[in-house]
């Protein structure tokens, strides 16, 4: 699948900010400092809109999806499985952030909702092509053209290609011959793992993974409670450390 960004017509799709909400609340959340250990990193942005929610903190941001449970489960199984070492929990980090230039992993959810505002768009570009990695999830077809419009900002002449059954990210660390194909709560979403290439070739660095229709933090979030199958749960689970592995491998 290839998707071109450059031919858009920008201002007809992207989604409006609701003026009539006001700024989106801040919410107390508390960083580890960089220690030299791996910290999953998810990023925070302003939501087009937003509305109470059954989360951690009682709002739903967008960004916040599956806060703090996806990435303290996640964060135990990467240090069991690997020879990584984690903190605990995770760090939410802005955008325009400096610090986001400290880890080498980024994961960002909810792409229907993403709106770049001031320099995100320059810092997210630099921080791609310094060598970071990004992981976009949690979202389904129809935030796909909101995601290409935001994309088109951070990298103009950037494609979404699928990625390869014989790239190695598949083999980083697990082997996995079939990635999932389903969407935890949506089974008649058909998944594909869509990638931005430096310089759009496959063979070069992949700098970001996308779950198309798919929610792998949804299934680090309730892998503890007999929600979701758990032979799926462990599936998404291999995704994400295998991304990490790649993503500091490369």
């Amino acid at each position: 699948m290839r998707r071109a960004l450059a031919g858009l017509a920008v201002l007809a799709f992207v989604l409006p900010l609701r003026a009539d909400l006001g700024a989106p609340p801040e919410v107390p959340y508390e960083n580890t400092p960089y220690n030299g250990k791996f910290s999953f990193v998810r990023l925070k942005f302003r939501p087009s809109m937003w509305g109470p929610g059954n989360y951690q903190w009682g709002l739903d941001l967008k960004w916040n999806h599956d806060y703090p449970r996806g990435e303290t489960h996640f964060a135990k199984i990467l240090e069991e499985t690997t020879s990584i070492e984690t903190n605990a929990g995770g760090n939410i980090i802005g955008l325009d952030d400096p610090e986001l230039f400290k880890y080498p992993v980024a994961y960002m959810c909810e792409l229907g909702y993403w709106t770049l505002q001031g320099k995100e768009a320059e810092n997210l570009r630099a921080y791609l092509q310094k060598g970071g990695f990004l992981i976009l999830d949690d979202f389904v077809q129809r935030d796909m053209m909101n995601l290409e419009i935001q994309m088109q900002q951070v990298l103009p002449e950037a494609r979404f290609i699928e990625v390869p059954k014989n790239h190695g990210v598949w083999d980083s660390f697990f082997k996995i011959e079939e990635p999932p194909q389903f969407h935890p709560l949506r089974n008649f979403l058909r998944t594909s793992y869509l990638g931005i290439f430096e310089d759009n070739d496959p063979q070069k660095r992949l700098l970001v993974m996308v779950n198309y229709n798919n929610d792998i933090g949804e299934y680090w979030e309730f892998s503890d409670t007999g929600f979701l199958p758990i032979d799926l749960s462990n599936e998404a689970y291999k995704l994400g450390v295998n991304y990490v592995i790649y993503a500091m491998t490369h």
